[in-house]
């Protein structure tokens, strides 16, 4: 048993480069801006998405290959998906130690439709919150979520 544990070990440090990264701890959020996305006319209504960009540093020690990013959107206090973005970050090559990504853009699919004008939709007194959930994940390694930020009450452009 210890020498199928080892071989493990050894498999994913040699799979990955090295050893494994959490990337809780090895990867930072940088120039996060988030808001509410015009996403024009939908079935005669405006819509609004929850959007945001953002960066990833890489402040570990270890090349991250093929590099991913899921980003999850949720009401505040809620378990239930709203809707999620999946983007690719690098590939075989990686993000390398102190490298910073490009910027990575994400939306839900999920959004607000209304007849009101799209500023005035953002006021209205039935207009709820949503939050962005960040997971990351390299090589063949599991998703680990490594951010949550709150989606700014403000609209962006398409």
């Amino acid at each position: 048993m210890r020498r199928l544990i080892l071989f493990s070990v050894l498999a994913a440090s040699v799979a990955c480069g090295g050893p494994t990264v959490d990337l809780a701890q090895g990867l930072q959020v940088l120039d996060f801006s988030s808001g509410w996305r015009d996403e024009g006319i939908v079935d005669g209504q405006n819509k609004l998405v929850p959007a945001a960009t953002f960066k990833l540093k890489n402040v570990s020690d270890q090349n991250l290959p093929v590099l991913e990013v899921n980003a999850v959107f949720r009401r505040p206090d809620e378990t239930q998906e709203l809707g999620a973005a999946y983007f690719p970050v690098t590939r075989s090559e990686g993000l390398p130690p102190g490298a910073t990504s490009q910027p990575i853009p994400v939306k839900s699919a999920f959004g607000y439709k209304g007849s009101e004008p799209r500023a005035v939709m953002l006021e209205n007194r039935l207009f709820v919150d949503a939050k962005v959930e960040i997971f990351a994940k390299y090589s063949s390694l599991q998703w680990k979520r490594i951010a949550e930020f709150p989606i700014e009450r403000k609209l962006i452009a398409q």
